[in-house]
């Protein structure tokens, strides 16, 4: 009899139970909206160097960007489509002198690499 009771409470004991329902409410000074736009449109001015080391079909690029993250995980590797290719760069650094470091050692893997200063927005 005892051990029917317990079942009986312990499968209807959880009816009974609600969960904490709550909203959450984040208050931001609307500064700090203003210094992420102004912040965002600095970076896309900010003029940079890249390495492309190749372009092909969306399927070579990737293949490609792939052997890039292992080969150099250090500098990001990404598709960027240009059309009619997809073109995978490395890196962004902001000065010649780096550039032309990592390009050295780029290009002993990669021999059909070029560097590049890509338009940024005005």
């Amino acid at each position: 009899m005892k051990t029917a009771l317990y079942t009986l409470i312990l499968l209807l004991l959880p009816l009974g139970m609600n969960a904490q329902k709550g909203i959450a409410k984040v208050e931001q000074d609307p500064d700090i909206t203003k210094l992420l736009e102004i912040y965002k449109k600095m970076n896309s001015k900010t003029e940079y160097f890249t390495i492309q080391i190749g372009f092909g079909s969306y399927a070579e690029a990737t293949n490609l960007k792939d052997d890039a993250s292992v080969d150099f995980p250090q500098y990001g590797a990404r598709i960027i489509f240009d059309s009619p290719t997809y073109r995978v760069h490395l890196g962004r650094f902001a000065n010649r002198l780096d550039v032309e470091r990592t390009f050295a050692e780029v290009r002993k893997k990669y021999p059909q690499s070029i560097i590049l200063r890509p338009q940024t927005g005005n």
